[in-house]
C-alpha cells in the first residue's frame, strides 16, 4: 500500500503542472454548466399566466360559482387574468384584438349567455361559449378545459333535478334549492392532489450535475492513462524492476484517478453551489454518488485504456467512451423525456445513474439512492475487473 501511494503522490504532483487537467477538471465543466443555466434556466422558469375575456351575460346563480368561485380563485393564485367584458361581442372583440388594450393579449373568451342559469334549473339544454386565440393554444386549451368541467359539473347537478322533478312534478317550484344541494354535494370519485415530491432536478442543477459528470470521465482518464505514458517514456520498467508487487502500480494509478475525480466534482458541487444556485442535495447522499460515480468512471476509463497500445490511443479510445457515453446518459439534455428506446438504454451508463440518484435525492431521503448507488458500483466491479485482467498483461518491460 505505501509504494501505491508514493506512486500516487508522485503522478498527483506531475498532474498538478499539467494546466490541462484544469481545463478539463474545473474550467469547461463550470463554463459550460454556466453558459447552459443561463441559457435554459430563463425558459423553465418562466411562469405561466393565460388572460380571459369573461362575460357574465346571465348573472345568474350558476355563472356566479364559475366567475367568482372558479376563474376568480386562478386570478388569486397568480395563474390567469380576467378582464370582465360587458356583453358577448366585446368579449368576441377583446379575443381578436379590436378593442384590446395594448399592454394586454386575451387569450380567450368565456362567455355565459343570458338565461343560462334558469335553463340549466330547468333541465333545459344551456351552453357555455368560449372563444379561443389562435396565437395562444396552451391558454386558450386552458380555458376550454375549466369551461368543460364546468360544464361536467353542471350536467351532474341537472341529472339530479331531472330525476327528483320527474318523480315528483310539483317539487319543480323547488328547482333552485335542488340544484343548489346537489352541487353542494360531493362526487363520489374525486381527484385529490398528495402533495407527491417531485424527483427531478432544476435546470441549474442538471446541468452542473450532468457536465460534471461529463468531464469527470477525462479527469480520471489522465491517472489511468498514466500507465500507458510510463511505458511510452521508459519508466514503466523501472518501477517493474522495483521491490514491489504489480499491483501496487495499478493501485497507485487507481489513487490518482480516483483524487483527480473527486476533487474535481467536489469543486463542482461548491463553486455551482455558491455561484450558480445550484442545489444538489443531502451532503452525505451526494457524497455517496460522486465516490461511486468517480469510481464507476475509473472502471469504465481503465477498461478502455487497456485495450490501447500506446498512450496516444488511449486518449483516443477515452475520449469516444466519455462522449458517446455522455451524451447516451443524457448529461446535456434530460433523454429520458424523449422516451422509447433511448430512455432506456441511458441506464446502460454510469452518467444515467448518477443524474438519477440526484433525483431521487432531490425529490426523497437518502436511502432513494440505495439503487442508483448500487448499479453504479456494480458497473465498477464489472469494468474494474476486466481492466484488471487487461492491464496486468500489459505490465511487461
Amino acid at each position: 500500500m505505501r509504494s501505491a501511494l508514493v506512486i500516487a503522490g508522485k503522478d498527483l504532483r506531475q498532474r498538478a503542472r499539467d494546466r490541462s487537467v484544469y481545463v478539463f477538471a474545473i474550467v469547461a465543466p463550470l463554463g459550460l454548466a454556466a453558459i447552459f443555466g443561463f441559457v435554459f434556466n430563463p425558459i423553465s422558469d418562466a411562469d405561466f399566466t393565460a388572460t380571459f375575456a369573461v362575460a357574465n351575460v346571465d348573472q345568474g346563480p350558476l355563472a356566479s360559482p364559475l366567475v367568482d368561485g372558479v376563474l376568480g380563485g386562478l386570478e388569486e393564485d397568480g395563474n390567469v387574468n380576467l378582464v370582465h367584458a360587458a356583453s358577448a361581442e366585446e368579449a368576441t372583440r377583446l379575443v381578436e384584438g379590436d378593442g384590446a388594450r395594448a399592454d394586454e393579449d386575451i387569450d380567450a373568451a368565456i362567455i355565459i349567455p343570458a338565461g343560462f342559469s334558469a335553463r340549466v334549473q330547468t333541465g333545459r339544454p344551456a351552453e357555455l361559449r368560449v372563444v379561443q386565440n389562435a396565437n395562444s393554444s396552451l391558454a386558450s386549451t386552458l380555458a376550454l378545459a375549466i369551461v368543460q368541467e364546468y360544464a361536467r359539473q353542471l350536467d351532474y347537478v341537472q341529472g339530479a333535478l331531472t330525476t327528483v322533478v320527474s318523480s315528483d312534478p310539483a317539487r319543480l317550484v323547488d328547482a333552485a334549492a335542488i340544484a343548489e344541494r346537489a352541487g353542494a354535494t360531493p362526487g363520489p370519485v374525486a381527484v385529490r392532489d398528495v402533495s407527491a415530491s417531485i424527483k427531478q432536478l432544476d435546470s441549474t442543477t442538471f446541468y452542473a450535475a450532468g457536465l460534471a459528470t461529463f468531464f469527470l470521465f477525462f479527469t480520471v482518464q489522465f491517472g489511468v492513462n498514466s500507465l500507458l505514458e510510463e511505458r511510452h517514456a521508459g519508466t514503466l520498467s523501472r518501477l517493474l524492476a522495483a521491490p514491489m508487487p504489480r499491483s501496487s502500480i495499478i493501485l497507485g494509478k487507481a489513487i490518482t484517478a480516483f483524487g483527480l475525480g473527486v476533487v474535481s466534482m467536489l469543486i463542482m458541487i461548491v463553486a455551482t453551489s455558491f455561484i450558480l444556485g445550484a442545489d444538489w442535495g443531502n451532503p452525505i447522499g451526494v457524497a455517496l454518488l460522486v465516490v461511486a460515480a468517480t469510481a464507476s468512471a475509473i472502471g469504465v476509463m481503465a477498461m478502455v485504456s487497456a485495450l490501447a497500445r500506446t498512450s496516444e490511443q488511449g486518449a483516443v479510445f477515452s475520449a469516444i467512451a466519455a462522449v458517446v457515453l455522455g451524451i447516451l446518459g443524457g448529461t446535456f439534455f434530460p433523454i429520458n423525456q424523449a422516451g422509447g428506446v433511448l430512455a432506456g438504454l441511458r441506464f446502460v451508463t454510469p452518467h444515467a445513474w448518477f443524474l438519477q440518484g440526484l433525483g431521487d435525492l432531490a425529490g426523497g431521503a437518502l436511502g432513494d439512492i440505495v439503487p442508483a448507488v448500487t448499479a453504479l458500483l456494480v458497473f465498477t466491479a464489472l469494468t474494474s475487473g476486466i481492466a484488471l485482467v487487461l492491464l496486468r498483461r500489459r505490465l511487461n518491460p
